[in-house]
Order: structure tokens, then C-alpha cells, then sequence
């Protein structure tokens, strides 16, 4: 068995364990590379149909290749899609041309504490990895959050010979991270040998392409000329820049990411 299958098999592993132990159960899918590939192995797991919502958090603001994306494939592949946004944020007039912090706890943060009330979910699935963000190195596949939506990033419960924590009566729902093992190079060569359909964003345009997608506000593009999968794997292969360097909230300040995940945000 190569990496890239044994890294699929674990991530499978924990999607069935969650959805065993934890109910009820959702997925967060951002759209992107990551947050695709794990609906791909999450729908590899259920033998093709994914028996629990699917949720993305629209901020409105998200780029309309996005849209369009997420609309399609929806469709395409039988989802059940919930669409989460804090209207009364919107309302008031909340955006990303105001402070990046207070932007994303309203938009991204207090819109999917209100879907995880509105559902009454036990465990949600999150795609992010160990090699994306400092502060995301310090998470556990199984991750407590408290009934204020809160992470305790200081007190993890540990984790040995996969025996996962589920989280206790007093939690208000478990954050489950199956892809907290990949890489971004791991990711692009299994959306290559799957096929997995993308956002046209990450690859070149024009000599510009995104490495992180989000908020079209907050992320800006990159110099290259990867416009294949392929292309874009020989690109990381040398590449020295981070992947988000292009993502605003993490620019504001040294603790702006830690500061979010301790508030509940993903």
C-alpha cells in the first residue's frame, strides 16, 4: 500500500468511527481542495452516498466560482447541502472591508454555532491538516468543544493507539478533523489519482493562481503558470511560500488564527 492509500484508509477510518460513535453528525465543506477531497473519501466511505448533511458557511462574499462549484457538484453528487449564513450579521452590515476577526467569528463562527443548534449536531467534520497553520498543529482528530463554543487548545485530550475521545455530556459537540494528517502536496496528489473535480481558482490564469480560497475580499493570488494538477504538484514540490500567505486573517497579527479557533471558528 503507497502513502496516498494508507492516508486514505485512516481518514475513512475516522469518518466511520465518528459517524458510529457521534449523532448527529455533519460535514463542512468550504469548497476547496481540502474540504473536497474529504467529502470525496466521505462518500467512498458510505459507498457513495453521504448519510448526513453537508454544510457550507456563505459568508456572501465568497468568490463566484465557488458558487457555482458548490452548486453543481451538490447536485451531481445527491448531497444533502446546508446553506449557513448569519443574516442578521449581514444585516448590520458586517463585512471583511471591517476588522478581519470580528468579520469571521460573525460570518463564519456565529453562523455555524447557529446550523449546529438549528441541527442539534454531536459531531462536525472539518478538513483542515497539521501543515496548514501553527495553531492547527496543536488539534486532535477529536476535538471537544465546550457549550460556548470554545477550544481549549491548551488542555487536548490525548490520543493513543487510535483510541479517539468522543467528548463528554458537558461538550456541546466534537470537532472531527479526518485530514489533520495530510499535507498540501498529499492533497494535490490524490485529487490527481482520484480525479477529484476542483475550483478552477487554484490553477493558472493570466500567470496568477490561488493556493488558499475563501472570502474573495480576504485571499489573493500567487505568480505561476501551474494550470494543471499536475503542474501545480511540481510547483509545491520546490515552492518555499506558505499556503495561506494569501489569506488577510491570517495577516492582522501574530494570534488573529489562534484568537478565531479559541472562538469556535474552523
Amino acid at each position: 500500500m503507497d502513502k496516498i492509500a494508507e492516508l486514505e484508509n485512516r481518514s475513512i477510518y475516522l469518518i466511520r468511527e465518528a459517524y458510529a460513535r457521534l449523532s448527529p453528525t455533519a460535514l463542512l465543506w468550504s469548497i476547496g481542495k481540502d474540504s473536497t477531497a474529504m467529502l470525496w473519501i466521505a462518500r467512498k466511505a458510505f459507498f457513495g452516498h453521504i448519510p448526513f448533511p453537508v454544510i457550507h458557511i456563505d459568508t456572501s462574499y465568497k468568490f463566484k466560482q465557488i458558487y457555482a462549484f458548490r452548486d453543481r457538484y451538490a447536485k451531481e453528487w445527491g448531497l444533502d447541502l446546508k446553506i449557513s449564513r448569519n443574516e442578521a450579521a449581514l444585516a448590520a452590515g458586517v463585512s471583511p472591508h471591517q476588522e478581519k476577526l470580528a468579520c469571521c467569528h460573525a460570518l463564519k463562527t456565529e453562523a455555524l454555532k447557529g446550523t449546529i443548534a438549528q441541527l442539534g449536531l454531536k459531531a462536525v467534520l472539518l478538513a483542515i491538516r497539521r501543515d496548514e497553520h501553527g495553531i492547527r498543529a496543536k488539534e486532535r482528530y477529536f476535538s471537544p468543544r465546550a457549550r460556548d463554543f470554545k477550544w481549549n487548545y491548551l488542555d487536548q485530550p490525548a490520543e493513543l493507539w487510535n483510541a479517539f475521545h468522543p467528548g463528554s455530556h458537558s461538550d456541546e459537540h466534537t470537532r472531527i478533523h479526518p485530514m489533520l494528517h495530510w499535507t498540501e502536496l498529499d492533497i494535490w496528489k490524490y485529487t490527481a489519482r482520484e480525479k477529484i473535480p476542483t475550483v478552477d481558482l487554484y490553477k493558472a490564469f493570466h500567470g496568477q493562481r490561488y493556493r488558499s480560497i475563501g472570502c474573495e475580499t480576504c485571499c489573493t493570488s500567487i505568480s505561476s503558470t501551474a494550470n494543471t494538477v499536475p503542474r501545480i504538484i511540481r510547483e509545491l514540490e520546490t515552492t518555499r511560500v506558505a499556503e495561506r500567505s494569501g489569506r488577510a486573517q491570517d495577516k492582522e497579527n501574530t494570534y488573529t488564527m489562534q484568537k478565531l479557533r479559541s472562538l469556535g471558528y474552523m
